[in-house]
C-alpha cells in the first residue's frame, strides 16, 4: 500500500473514483473542493494497493497538521465497495507512515455520517481505535427519515397553514445573493457571525452543480423573507442553510419551506439532514435551534470527529 499526494493531473482519476465511491459526496469532486482553494494548503491523498487506487483521502494542511478536510462539512477516507476492514487498517498504517515522512505530527479525522452511506463504509471508525485515535467532537445533528417520518406537531401545521393563508409562495430560486443577504442579516443580530459562502460563491458552485445545490425561497409580498439553501446527496437532502426574518418567524415561512423540502423529498430520498445545534465542539448544546428541528420530527445523529497522532 502507498500514498500519493493529489496534483492536478490525477483530477480524472480522482473524481471518477468519487463518483462511483460507496461513501460518495459531491463536495468531494474536485470542482467543488477546489472553490476555495486560496483558503487551504492542499494535501489530499490517493491510496493504491499495487496499481489499484482503493481509497482517496480529502485533506488540507496547517503547519505540522493534517485535517480532513478544513474546508469541507464532512472528510474521512472515500472508498469503493470493494474496500473491507483489513484493507482500511492497512491504508491507515500507510496513512501514518506519510505523516511520519513527512514531519505531520497529527491528523484531525471528520467521519462521514452513516445516513451519507450507500453501503457500509464505517471501516474508518474502527480502524481509528485500533489506532488509538482520540474523540474530539462528538456533534448533534438532527436528521428526519423521509421513509418513515414522525408526526409534526400541531402548532408545526397550524403555522404551515398559515403562510399559506398569508399568500406565501415557495419557490426554487436561483437568487442566491438575496439570499445570503438575508441569512447574514440573521446571523449577525442573532449570532454576531456570517455565512461560511458568499453569494457569488454559491452561484458559482450552483452553476457547476446544478442538481445539488439548490435554493428553496419563501417568497411574500414580491420579497425573499425565508429560504434554504439545500445540497443534496444521493441518500441525503441536507439543509445548509436555513433563513428567517422577522416577518417570515411570525406568519409561518420558513415552517412551510421546511414542509415543502419534505414533501418534494420524501419518495426520492432516505433522510433530511439538519445539520449541527451545537457550539464549542459539541460542548454547549444550542436547545432554541434543536428544538426548533425537533419540532418537525427530527431526532440525533452525530457528527463525530477524532485526532489521531502519526
Amino acid at each position: 500500500m502507498k500514498a500519493v499526494l493529489y496534483t492536478q493531473e490525477k483530477e480524472n482519476e480522482w473524481n471518477e473514483f468519487v463518483k462511483n465511491a460507496k461513501n460518495s459526496l459531491f463536495m468531494f469532486n474536485r470542482s467543488f473542493m477546489e472553490y476555495h482553494k486560496d483558503r487551504f494548503t492542499d494535501n489530499s491523498l490517493l491510496f493504491y494497493d499495487e496499481e489499484e487506487l482503493v481509497a482517496l483521502l480529502p485533506a488540507s494542511l496547517k503547519e505540522n497538521k493534517l485535517y480532513s478536510h478544513g474546508g469541507l462539512t464532512y472528510g474521512g477516507f472515500i472508498t469503493s465497495t470493494k474496500m473491507k476492514q483489513h484493507h482500511m487498517n492497512e491504508c491507515f498504517e500507510c496513512l501514518k507512515e506519510y505523516m511520519q515522512q513527512n514531519k505531520i505530527e497529527s491528523i484531525l479525522y471528520k467521519t462521514i455520517p452513516y445516513i451519507y452511506h450507500k453501503q457500509g463504509a464505517q471501516e474508518d471508525i474502527y480502524s481509528l481505535f485500533l489506532n488509538d485515535a482520540k474523540t474530539e467532537k462528538i456533534e448533534p445533528a438532527t436528521v428526519i427519515n423521509l421513509k418513515d417520518p414522525l408526526k409534526m406537531p400541531k402548532g408545526r401545521k397550524a403555522q404551515v397553514s398559515r403562510a399559506k393563508r398569508e399568500g406565501v409562495e415557495i419557490v426554487e430560486s436561483t437568487d442566491f445573493k438575496t439570499f445570503i443577504e438575508l441569512e447574514n442579516s440573521v446571523l449577525s443580530e442573532h449570532h454576531n457571525t456570517k455565512a461560511v459562502h458568499t453569494g457569488e460563491e454559491l452561484e458559482l458552485l450552483h452553476s457547476r452543480f446544478p442538481e445539488n445545490i439548490k435554493l428553496y425561497a419563501a417568497m411574500y409580498k414580491d420579497k425573499m423573507i425565508a429560504g434554504t439553501v439545500l445540497f443534496i446527496y444521493d441518500t441525503v437532502v441536507h439543509t445548509q442553510y436555513l433563513a428567517a426574518n422577522d416577518e417570515a418567524r411570525e406568519i409561518g415561512a420558513l415552517d412551510y419551506v421546511v414542509a415543502s423540502v419534505i414533501e418534494n423529498y420524501k419518495t426520492t430520498k432516505a433522510y433530511l439532514d439538519f445539520g449541527i445545534s451545537s457550539e464549542e465542539g459539541g460542548k454547549v448544546l444550542n436547545e432554541g435551534l434543536i428544538f426548533q428541528k425537533e419540532g418537525f420530527g427530527g431526532r440525533t445523529i452525530v457528527y463525530q470527529t477524532f485526532s489521531m497522532k502519526a
